[in-house]
This record gives C-alpha cells, structure tokens and sequence, in this order.
C-alpha cells in the first residue's frame, strides 16, 4: 500500500490483557484499584505527616515526601487509564494522551531514580551523625530536591518534541496497557531509529548508573553496620537496609528487564505483567517500607489520631 492510500492514525487501541476472561479482567481492575487507593493514601498520610509533625521535618523524610509525592502522579499515570481498559472495555486513547503518558512515565520514572540515589546518600552521611547535620543542610537537601525533579522532567523533553513529530498509520493497536516506547515505535511508518537509540542509551545509563551508585552507598552503609557493637543494633539496620533492597530490586529488576536487556521472545502478557512490578506494586510498597513501619512516623500517626479524635469528640 502506497503512502497515499494509507489513513493517518488519530487514536491508539492499548490491548493490554485482552487476552484475559472479561471476569478475571473485572477482578484484576479491582485488585488493582484497592492497590492504587492505598497507595495513595499511604503515600498522602505521608506527605501530611512531614508538613504538620516537626519530629519529620529531617532530610529523611524530606525526600521520603518528595518520593510519596512523586509515586502518586507516576501510578496514576498509568494506573487510572488501566481501571478503565480493565473495568469497562474502552481502550481507544488519543495520540496527544498517548504521547503525553509516555513522557510522564519516563520523565517520572528517571526523577525516582535520581531520588532513590539521593536519599541513599543522606542515609550514608547519617552514618556519621557529627558530620550529617553540617553537610545535610535545608539549603542542600532542596537543591538537591530540585535537581531531580529538573534532570527527570529535561532528560526526557526531548521524547515529548520527537513524539509529535512522528507520522502514525496503519495499524493502531499498541500491544501494551500503557504507551511504552517499544509498541509505540513499531506503530510509526516514520524513521525510529534516531528515537530507539536515544531511548535506548538514556535508560541503560539511567538505571545502571543510579543502582551503580545507590549498591556502592548501601556497601558503605553496609560495612560501617558490620562495625556496630550492638547487635541489636546490627539486627536492626540489616533488617532496614533488607527491606529498601528488597523493593529497589523489584523496581530496577523490572526496568533491567524491559528496557536494559528486552527480549524479543518475551509475550505481551508476561512483559504486562512485568511492567506492573514497578507501575503498580513498587509505589504500593514503598510507603510501608520507608515510613509506615517507622516508629517515629507511627508516633505521629497516632498523635494526629488523637488530635483529631478530641476535636470531633471533645
């Protein structure tokens, strides 16, 4: 078929889990949607916690904060638009949200990366409690904020401008449940090449680089837990340290997988799945395993519990 018999695309078909029974798609959305509310909420009694409980107002929390506010945009990204493919059937989305949920998802993608890195470094300096409060100051703790929240939505603006400049047409069913790169170049009838390479070389140095320097931080942290003449307190910081690898290994395990190493033979139910790991259940996890099992953080909790029980019941 010649370019002029060939109908330009206007909107995307995500066929992500067609392949389920319409009952197990029902459950799953369910599922999900009991995953995604309490994500969100986790994440948010986090972020209300810090701003009322001076106890949190610690670099610590402050970058657990920015990471609960960062979880909740980057799951409901992709998790809203999937309540509707999996709840109703209707699975048509416009090219402009198409494009727009690609650049979130990366650009959000890459800011954690770079926040996962930085809060490993502030629990490396509080290593060295003399020298933390001199080098973690409010000052730097922002800048640093900032700079991940500016290098994950600049690294990726480039995708939004080369997006818009693609011609689509043909078929127009992305074999996903969300616009991942990889189904959508293969949708185009222009030339991906410049794309697939960009995309490729900026994820790898991305997540290698950052899960390079998060394992050297946690060696370091590691090694000086070794030092400590408590066990208890040995006990304690593995168990810590066990639970924050455990869940950086879900999330980068995902990406390695899809965007470091993809497969060819890999089929679309299990890459769906794979890509639910750090879409859906990593955001789900990372409150209950940075916070919400913090004494300090239940203390709050409680406390705020107990103001608000007065106030209504005087």
């Amino acid at each position: 078929m010649g370019p002029e018999n060939e109908t330009a695309v206007t909107e995307f078909i995500l066929e992500g889990f067609s392949g389920l029974d319409q009952r197990l798609q029902l459950f799953l959305s369910l599922v999900l949607l009991l995953i995604y509310l309490t994500t969100v909420m986790g994440n948010a009694t986090i972020i209300f916690l810090v701003c009322v409980d001076h106890h949190l107002q610690t670099p610590m929390y402050f970058f657990i904060s920015n990471l609960a506010f960062l979880e909740i945009w980057f799951t409901s990204s992709i998790s809203i638009k999937l309540f509707v493919i999996l709840g109703s059937g209707r699975r048509t989305i416009s090219l402009s949200s198409c494009f727009v949920q690609s650049y979130f998802y990366f650009a959000m993608g890459c800011t954690e990366f770079i926040l996962l890195v930085v809060m490993s470094f502030d629990r490396y300096i509080a290593i060295q409690p003399l020298r933390y409060t001199a080098i973690m100051k409010p000052q730097l703790c922002i800048h640093l904020a900032i700079a991940a929240w500016v290098l994950g939505s600049t690294l990726w603006s480039y995708r939004l401008v080369l997006l818009y400049k693609l011609t689509f047409c043909g078929s127009n069913k992305i074999h996903h449940f969300f616009c991942d790169n990889s189904p959508l170049f293969r949708l185009s009838c222009s030339d991906t090449s410049l794309l697939w390479k960009i995309d490729s070389v900026l994820s790898s140095v991305v997540i290698l680089s950052s899960l390079c320097l998060m394992l050297a931080f946690y060696m370091g942290i590691l090694f000086c837990i070794l030092h400590l003449p408590a066990a208890c307190g040995r006990k304690k910081a593995f168990t810590t340290c066990s639970s924050h690898l455990t869940t950086l290994a879900i999330a980068y395990g995902s990406c390695i997988a899809i965007y470091v190493c993809p497969s060819e033979d890999i089929s679309l139910e299990t890459n769906g799945m794979v890509a639910l790991l750090n879409t859906v259940l990593y955001p789900f996890l990372n409150p209950f395993i940075y916070s919400l099992r913090n004494k300090t953080v239940i203390l709050a909790l409680n406390k705020v519990i107990a103001r608000a029980t007065i106030q209504l019941f005087p």
